[in-house]
């Protein structure tokens, strides 16, 4: 079995932290096999994001499901300014909220190898 592919760094932008940690530590332990992922830091709003973008210049940038699509695109237009290879991957919008935190990991983690090595 070949090593995990990484470290990427990850920033997501998620309005409840706690949660944005909790999920992306399911994510994190459900791919450990074939990636190793950082979650460097969480800014609680698309406003908030460019200063964190800059600091960390992570490798992958999540939106969650509480941000609107031109929310969204604001957020990975900020991210691929300042890193033009940065993976993003917005999350539908409702989806948290619909389906709860299991349709999440389970989307994130169906879209991790596409947007990864796509």
């Amino acid at each position: 079995m070949s090593p995990p592919k990484g470290p990427y760094t990850l920033l997501t932008v998620n309005n409840a932290p706690e949660r944005a940690t909790r999920l992306v530590s399911r994510v994190v332990e459900t791919v450990k096999e074939q990636y190793t992922i950082r979650h460097v830091a969480n800014a609680e709003s698309p406003e908030a994001a460019p200063a964190l973008l800059e600091q960390h210049k992570p490798d992958i940038v999540f939106t969650a499901s509480m941000w609107s699509p031109s929310q969204s695109a604001s957020v990975m237009s900020a991210a691929r300014a300042i890193n033009p290879a940065v993976k993003t991957l917005a999350l539908p919008q409702g989806l948290q909220v619909e389906r709860g935190p299991d349709a999440v990991v389970e989307f994130i983690v169906g879209e991790l190898p596409g947007l990864i090595e796509g």
